[in-house]
């Protein structure tokens, strides 16, 4: 990561906290711009911040009181819908993953996952607004599997040719300027091309296109090659 990336932490256990916290604040190019034990006064903490200290990205636990990490990601995602979310818990399970990522959520690491693999994470979300492990693809799909297709999605506007090819490469997570190299376009057309997916697939953000790409057979993950 070459810029500055600000992150917020929100956890009750103060002892983990505590160890994530040194071990960011250790990372070149990255900072811990604020902190909170639960829910309310991270919200309260994310009000108060100027804009220049404001978070990219802010790391959820789930397991929390008076707000658990859904109520609290629903009432992020609503108040500041560009705010990317990492959640980090104990219970990483199908069920939860289908239904964070549903709700934007950019990425699912359990918490004892490798400092590299949390690093790997937050620099994939940064760039390019998801991070999934394969074992994440496979969940991914089998969420899918469960549901109706005529529930996952309305009617969406028919992508393109190039549009199917540029949503391929940001199901890969490269960043816009990568997609801009690799098919010889220009950054800023590359963009036009996203936000054209965006509008006629109604998806919020990139995890949604996602979904939307595996749901309706555009994109396979390389784990289920």
């Amino acid at each position: 990561m070459k810029q500055l990336v600000k992150i917020a932490l929100v956890d009750d256990e103060s002892l983990f906290l505590e160890g994530l916290i040194l071990l960011l604040s250790g990372t070149e190019n990255l900072e811990v711009v604020t902190r909170a034990y639960d829910g309310p006064r991270f919200l309260r903490n994310l009000e108060e911040l100027p804009a220049d200290r404001f978070p990219d990205i802010i790391l959820v636990d789930l397991q929390m009181e008076p707000l658990n990490g859904f109520q609290l990601v629903e009432m992020v995602k609503k108040n500041y819908p560009d705010l990317k979310i990492i959640i980090l818990s104990s219970h990483y399970k199908q069920a939860m993953f289908g239904h964070m990522i549903k709700m934007g959520v950019s990425a699912f690491l359990p918490k004892n996952a490798s400092r590299e693999l949390l690093m790997e994470a937050l620099e994939s979300v940064h760039a390019s607004g998801v991070f999934l492990t394969q074992k994440d693809h496979q969940m991914l799909v089998d969420y899918m599997k469960n549901k109706p297709k005529i529930q996952r999605f309305g009617e969406p506007e028919e992508l393109s040719d190039r549009e199917k090819e540029v949503l391929k490469l940001i199901c890969m997570e490269l960043t816009s300027q990568e997609i801009a190299d690799q098919l010889y376009l220009s950054k800023r057309t590359v963009e036009s091309h996203r936000q054209n997916i965006l509008d006629k697939t109604g998806a919020r953000n990139t995890v949604g296109l996602v979904v939307y790409a595996i749901a309706n057979d555009i994109y396979t993950p390389p784990a289920l090659f």
